[in-house]
């Protein structure tokens, strides 16, 4: 028995792998796993190069994929070959411009609100269907612009990525095109009319503020370039999305609120002070262009001070609205905020050094910021 036994034991059906047949085995699952590591290393390379070509109108990238057996360095190389793609378009784009289109929208919405209840699901989603084809078309605009700016831009935004060759004619003439069909083609998808008409509107002037074609190029003038840019920024991004809301989303009827009222006479102001303020900086390109803005006309000084002016002016009359008002609290807030913002934007403005570039391009972006402010201030005004 103890034979047997042993005998048993030592002819199992289960063999232990030798030292060979085990190496061999574990070589060739290695093999495997490097050639899909990289297999999948090109695979991002071509998707990466691809990428950057049609950004950047078939040149080669700079920081090009290093061939090497360590896998940090093609991660590396991927994410930050990414970020110069986003941050080329994020100036291509104006993200401080976008920033104020989609607050003005949000904020005008939520004025179409009667009651908490109105606040939604279907709010919100009716909100994301009027901001994201606003968005295509602001890419459009900004991208004609551009392209037909790109020699003004070499002088007065040698930054913008057109201007700087980091994005091609080709790749911006692809971006607008693409921008434009897909704005139009959502709007007309989603069927909402104050949308399409919005669109519509933002299309036609400012085409025609940006184009070199006869009877078009309004931003040669000054006044031109004040009715193309106020009513349509105005009613695109505080009157259609109300419209939108009011009607569309909520089903219910327009009414003209007084809230609606402050909304449309402040913001017609901010906007006419940022088409004024915006050309200050620009005087030496736009004179080699042949342009006639008003800071060429009257001179840095004048327009920045008219600016200002005409923004304390806004102050004034949103205080006043706010005196008027049948309810304390939106008396009181209404007017102690705008009175804070009328000290801050006389302090600041007389702090700004006119001979200084820099310095009105700081003072433009903090117009902006008192634009998103204001924004949020419109909602207590009752």
């Amino acid at each position: 028995m103890a034979s047997t036994s042993k005998l048993v034991l030592g002819s199992s059906s289960f063999p232990h792998p030798t030292p060979s047949s085990l190496s061999i085995t574990t070589g060739s699952i290695a093999t495997k796993a490097l050639w899909h590591k990289n297999r999948k290393l090109q695979s991002l390379e071509h998707n990466w190069n691809h990428s950057y070509k049609f950004i950047h109108g078939g040149s080669k990238p700079r920081n090009s994929f290093v061939k090497a057996t360590s896998e940090p360095s093609h991660t590396q190389t991927i994410w930050n070959s990414t970020k110069d793609i986003m941050h080329t378009l994020q100036k291509f784009s104006g993200s401080y411009y976008l920033i104020t289109v989609i607050m003005s929208i949000s904020s005008t919405s939520v004025l179409a609100v009667e009651n908490l209840s109105d606040i939604s699901p279907k709010f919100f989603i009716g909100l994301f269907k009027f901001i994201i084809p606003i968005m295509f078309m602001h890419w459009y605009t900004v991208g004609i612009n551009q392209l037909v700016d790109i020699e003004i831009d070499k002088i007065n935004k040698p930054y913008r990525p057109l201007a700087s060759s980091k994005i091609s004619f080709g790749g911006g003439l692809a971006i607008v095109a693409a921008s434009l069909f897909m704005s139009f083609g959502l709007a007309l998808m989603i069927g909402s009319k104050p949308l399409l008409w919005g669109l519509i509107l933002i299309f036609i002037l400012m085409t025609a503020y940006s184009v070199n074609l006869p009877f078009l190029r309004w931003k040669k003038s000054t006044i031109l370039t004040l009715l193309s840019g106020v009513p349509t920024i105005l009613t695109a991004y505080n009157l259609a999305p109300y419209l939108h809301m009011k009607t569309f989303v909520l089903k219910k009827p327009f009414i003209f609120t007084r809230s609606l009222a402050f909304t449309t006479v402040v913001m017609t102001f901010f906007y006419v002070v940022i088409s004024l303020f915006k050309d200050i900086p620009d005087i030496e390109g736009d004179k080699k262009e042949g342009l006639q803005t008003l800071s060429i006309r009257l001179g840095p000084k004048r327009v920045f001070w008219l600016c200002i002016s005409l923004l304390e002016m806004t102050y004034g009359i949103a205080i006043i609205m706010g005196l008027t008002s049948p309810f304390l609290w939106s008396k009181i807030f209404t007017v102690m905020a705008h009175a804070i913002n009328a000290w801050i934007l006389w302090f600041r403005a007389n702090s700004v050094d006119l001979k200084s570039k820099e310095d009105f391009q700081s003072f433009y972006m903090f117009i902006f910021k008192l634009l998103y402010l204001e924004n949020v201030l419109v909602l207590f005004v009752r």
